[in-house]
């Protein structure tokens, strides 16, 4: 795909680099001598900078390069070989990894989803039929916070399926791809620490909030610490470098660059959401992350294609579709005004 031809992409929050102070960062320290695998000052500083913002001094920190690779380590680390993952059918486990948590041998449950989002109801259905030796068994619940489609859960909505995991004895895991974008949505009313509460294991991730990449993984339960260097060495996620990817979250969180570097995406959305909304045109779903979903006549959808970068999201009917626009760190008000302009 060549890009160099489009006013501006909107494809996704990665498209940039990362954030200048990050870059500075990673350059400053570049000449350091540190210890590999994740015993270096930077991972022990980035390590307690979370704990401090979790609120929670006991909770085990890795750092890996992706999210995808946090799904399969955290994922293949809970589940014995005859058990399963709880996802709904947009999960991104379920889509747009390639199989690979199905790789590592492991039954994906799919469910359906309400504005994205897993219910209490649909995991107790699912346990209530997953009855005797004979069925793979269900053992972790895998949601997204933000989800696929940038809605969020609330407070009540975790603590309702933290309930239902726990009285079912199941884990819950937590994608925190956009977890930053989530924390600071519109409506929102969690933060990391009400999250670490609730999850047994999550991540923060960095990749699509201004990091060059890398997502740290947060081990709140103590009883699922033992070993995950282990099993990480493993799956090839312990990185000789620890430090190029947890230099990056001793930035995000030695101050709220972090959370501001989310606030900022959320806004352009909010407003690119305005600029669309005076024009007469719906939403697939609510705007409260940094993904928006415009619905739009497919004839204007092919025009706009020339000239921006989008995902056509989901055909509504004959003649209009819903499309993906995603604001990032960087996203600039010339850029929103740019699309606006051409719609």
């Amino acid at each position: 795909m060549n890009t160099a031809n489009y006013q501006y992409l909107f494809f996704n929050d990665y498209s940039e680099g990362a954030h200048p102070r990050i870059l500075a960062a990673l350059q400053n320290s570049n000449d350091m001598q540190e210890l590999g695998y994740g015993e270096d000052d930077f991972t022990l500083q980035a390590s307690d900078l979370i704990q401090q913002v979790i609120g929670n001094q006991a909770a085990a920190v890795h750092f890996v390069s992706s999210g995808t690779l946090a799904n399969i380590v955290c994922l293949s680390y809970l589940l014995k070989p005859y058990e399963s993952v709880i996802a709904v059918s947009s999960g991104h486990i379920n889509v747009y990894e390639a199989g690979a948590i199905e790789a590592t041998g492991h039954k994906v449950h799919e469910l359906s989803a309400v504005d994205g989002k897993l219910t209490p109801d649909a995991i107790h259905e699912l346990m209530n039929r997953m009855t005797d030796e004979h069925m793979v068994k269900p053992k972790v619940v895998y949601i997204s916070q933000s989800t696929e489609i940038g809605s969020i859960y609330t407070k009540k909505e975790l603590e309702n399926i933290a309930t239902v995991a726990r009285k079912n004895n199941l884990y819950l895991y937590i994608d925190g791809a956009r977890i930053g974008h989530a924390v600071m949505g519109k409506n929102a009313d969690m933060n990391l620490q009400q999250i670490a509460e609730l999850a047994d294991i999550f991540y923060i991730g960095g990749t699509k909030n201004g990091g060059l990449m890398g997502e740290a993984i947060v081990i709140p339960n103590p009883n699922l610490q033992a070993e995950f260097r282990r099993h990480m060495r493993q799956k090839g996620a312990l990185l000789a470098k620890t430090r190029t990817v947890s230099i990056q979250f001793v930035e995000f969180f030695k101050d709220d660059l972090y959370f501001a570097n989310a606030t900022f995406a959320n806004q352009m959305a909010q407003l690119l959401a305005a600029g669309i909304s005076q024009k007469g045109y719906r939403f697939l779903t609510p705007v409260l992350t940094n993904q928006l979903f415009p619905i739009f006549p497919n004839a204007i959808i092919a025009k706009l294609k020339p000239l921006f970068g989008f995902y056509e999201w989901q055909k509504l009917d004959n003649e209009h579709s819903a499309i993906r626009l995603v604001t990032s760190w960087k996203t600039q008000k010339s850029a929103i005004d740019q699309f606006l302009a051409s719609l």
